[in-house]
Formats: C-alpha cells, structure tokens, sequence
C-alpha cells in the first residue's frame, strides 16, 4: 500500500510536468489518472505536503519566473503558456508570490525557483527516529543536503544556490550544520537518505535553515531538530528563525506550525528583499523525545526558516 501511494503521487506529478501550460486543477488530475479525487487529494497532501493545485500554480510560475529572465517572450505569452487567462491575472498572483511584478524580475534577471519539481524515493520505512540520531554533518553529506534543498524549496524564497553552497560548507566546518537520515532497516538500495537538515548559530540561537524531506512531514522531524538545540546545543536558550508574515500567499503552511510547536511573534523584518516575521521558541520541559513515525501525525510541514546565513 505504501509503494502504491508513492506511484499515484509520482503519477500525479508526472502529469503535472506535462500539463504546465495549462490550467490544472484536482479534478482534472484526478480524471486523468483515474483515481477518486478525495483520495488522490489526501495522498498528494501526506507526500507532497500541499494540494495539487498549490503545488501546479507554484511549479507554473518558477517556470514563467525563468521564462522572463532566460527569454525574450512577451509577458503576455508567458501569461498565457502558464494557464493565465490574462496578462493581467498573471501579474496579480506572480506579484503575490514573488513579491515584485514581472516586468521588475524581468528587469532584475536574477531567476530562483518556487518550486523545483519533487522526486519521491521509494516510501520510506517504519522507523523510530530520536534527536540522538542527528548529527554533525561532515563534506560527505553536502550533495544530499542539496538533494534535501531542492526538495524543500518552498520552505524558502529567494535562494542563490551558489551562495547557499559556499556557506553550506562553512557551516559544516564550524560545526554548525546537522543532518538526520533515515536509518535503514531492510537491504533495500537507496536508505540512510537525508530526511532532514538543519544550519544554526550558537552565537545568537537562531535557526538559519530547516529543511525536512516531503515524505516525512508527517513524522515530527522539526520538533527532534528543536529538541536538540534545546536540550544539548543551545541548553535552554531562545531559539529563533524567520518564516512568511501573516497572509503571505507564498506560504504553504509553515508559519501556522511554527506557531503549533511553540514558536511565538516577534517583529516584522525585510530579508534579501522579502517580508519576513521573527519568532521566538521558548524551550520548557526540555527532556528525551522521540517520534515514531506510525504515532506522528499530528507533527506536519515544518520545514524551514527563510532568514539569511544561508
């Protein structure tokens, strides 16, 4: 049953890599691909962790956003080959999620994606994972901590990937980056991949990257993360990240966990050009707490500060 969800949804997504240059929408998947609509909806939700259409309208326009840096086509072209029924319409929500029109990024010519297209590996196994699995990440990790960073894109805007990866390796040599795999329990190829990373700074408690791998949403991995700081790296201190403002369109949900595991608001900020909000998360009650992944689910989509050592 596991490795059937893991095709429906590939599926799902296969379709919409096809369809971009259309109007999509749960329906219309779910006729394409001969599933009940419902459960195609829960499955893509419990793997992906957004709808399908948030996650067509987020794949569309990255690929419109890298349209009008790397072409010449009319604005209203690239509208229109995106699903947009008016160059109008188009600009509204391109404005909406990258926080600048189209002519303005156009006229930037600095492309960074919404969302890259997921790739899902096999489902991943029954597992108990501690905050004592997670470690230290070494140069060995760095190519599947950006396998990770591709996967969660929309945890994050505005990434300059060559930027990201100098100061990956930094981090890693000031021992300041964490990483969580999955631990395999089978001789199945593909196991121990990264489902989670983390870069902080001791200095200051704050979470500069928080990235979980889409299909463990569900297993509570943020909260492991959080009580490692607490209980062994930051011993108490306040932990604080960035994440969306209220209302941001851009969003797919990880201000709302953020305020369910603890985290409290602070102030509004501007970071790399993008409205951002601080908050606080004060540790109480810090102890040994693991998360199985059968008993999680109520630990969802927390996935990544957007503040800026990274």
């Amino acid at each position: 049953m596991q490795d059937q969800t893991v095709h429906i949804v590939s599926q799902a997504i296969r379709y919409i890599e096809e369809h971009l240059h259309e109007k999509i929408d749960l329906d219309m998947a779910a006729s394409a691909l001969h599933y009940s609509k419902y459960h195609l909806h829960r499955v893509f939700m419990k793997a992906v962790g957004m709808t399908i259409h948030g996650y067509a309208k987020r794949r569309q326009l990255t690929e419109a956003a890298k349209l009008l840096v790397c072409s010449e086509k009319p604005i209203i072209e690239i509208a229109l080959m995106s699903g947009y029924g008016s160059q109008q319409a188009f600009a509204e929500i391109f404005k909406a999620m990258y926080k600048i029109s189209p002519a303005k990024f156009r006229e930037m010519g600095n492309f960074y994606p919404l969302q890259l297209e997921i790739h899902l590996q096999e489902e991943p196994a029954k597992m108990h994972l501690t905050k004592d699995d997670i470690e230290f990440a070494t140069p060995a990790d760095a190519d599947d901590w950006m396998e990770l960073v591709s996967l969660a894109i929309d945890g994050y805007p505005c990434l300059n990937k060559d930027d990201y990866v100098a100061n990956l390796y930094q981090y890693i040599a000031d021992k300041k980056a964490l990483i969580l795999r999955e631990r395999a329990v089978s001789a199945k190829p593909n196991r121990n991949a990264a489902v989670g990373v983390m870069g902080f700074s001791p200095d200051t408690g704050n979470i500069d990257f928080l990235a979980v791998h889409p299909q463990y949403r569900h297993c509570g991995i943020t909260k492991l993360f959080l009580d490692k700081l607490a209980d062994e790296l930051l011993c108490g201190r306040e932990i604080t990240l960035t994440t969306y403002r209220a209302g941001d369109r851009a969003d797919t949900g990880w201000r709302e966990e953020y305020r369910r595991l603890g985290f409290a608001e602070r102030e509004l900020l501007v970071e790399y050009g993008y409205p951002a909000q601080r908050f606080v998360f004060l540790p109480e009650g810090a102890g040994d707490r693991s998360i199985n992944k059968e008993d999680a689910g109520n630990d969802r989509n927390t996935e990544k500060s957007i503040s800026g050592e990274f």
